[in-house]
């Protein structure tokens, strides 16, 4: 996908990698913060990552933050799942998809012969945005090169995005989880499949059908028998 020169070279720079910048640029680049450094030159390995993470301040969400959350479960799963960012329950236990919308994923995850433990879950932000609002585009931004390296580090066979922010977000669209939604979309290399978020899914019962067709479809793209 096409990014802006300002916004790649924050992505690299988040990742702690070196970025060449012409003469007549120098006085108008941001300096790389304390952060940054930390992530460790070239590819950060989990350790390097959780590290750079944990006191990130790109952003100003580290100002109400309890603390990040990270992701949890396989570091090698085929399945990987995001969200869209942590909630007051997440930022408090410090883990992704907890309370009543957490255990409706797990069921979710369960109905496909998959678990918690046995897949990947992260999600856009490692922060919570204050009140649960929808995260902003410069918050997003700030925080993909962290989830971009999980992506690579993992190396799933393949990414659920769970819910409206999560899909425009990784897919860089504006358009509806109903119209994303049955489609097998590629994040790089990586097959995606967009379905509804837990949250929406309590809320309104009747679309959890529709949820169920979306696993089916990311499942039949795990064994290749998807047309």
């Amino acid at each position: 996908m096409m990014q802006s020169e300002e916004v790649r070279r924050a992505y690299l720079r988040a990742m702690g990698i070196d970025v060449w910048i012409p003469r007549e640029q120098v006085d108008v680049e941001p300096a790389r913060t304390d952060t940054e450094t930390r992530a460790g030159a070239g590819n950060p390995g989990w350790d390097e990552l959780r590290t750079a993470v944990a006191n990130c301040t790109r952003c100003r969400l580290h100002e109400s933050r309890t603390q990040t959350v990270f992701g949890v479960g396989n570091t090698a799963a085929d399945w990987m799942i995001i969200g869209e960012a942590p909630g007051a329950e997440e930022d408090r236990r410090g883990e992704p998809f907890v309370g009543r919308a957490g255990k409706l994923l797990d069921e979710m995850l369960r109905a496909i012969g998959e678990k918690r433990e046995s897949v990947f879950i992260a999600n856009i932000l490692k922060c919570r945005p204050p009140n649960n609002r929808d995260p902003g585009q410069d918050e997003a931004a700030s925080c993909r090169p962290y989830l971009e390296r999980q992506i690579e580090l993992v190396q799933p066979k393949i990414i659920l995005a769970v819910g409206r922010i999560a899909a425009q977000q990784l897919l860089q669209s504006d358009a509806p989880v109903g119209r994303m939604r049955g489609t097998v979309h590629q994040l790089g290399a990586t097959p995606l499949v967009v379905t509804y978020h837990p949250a929406y899914l309590l809320r309104s019962p009747s679309q959890k059908r529709k949820s169920w067709d979306d696993l089916c479809l990311a499942t039949r793209v795990m064994t290749g028998t998807a047309t």
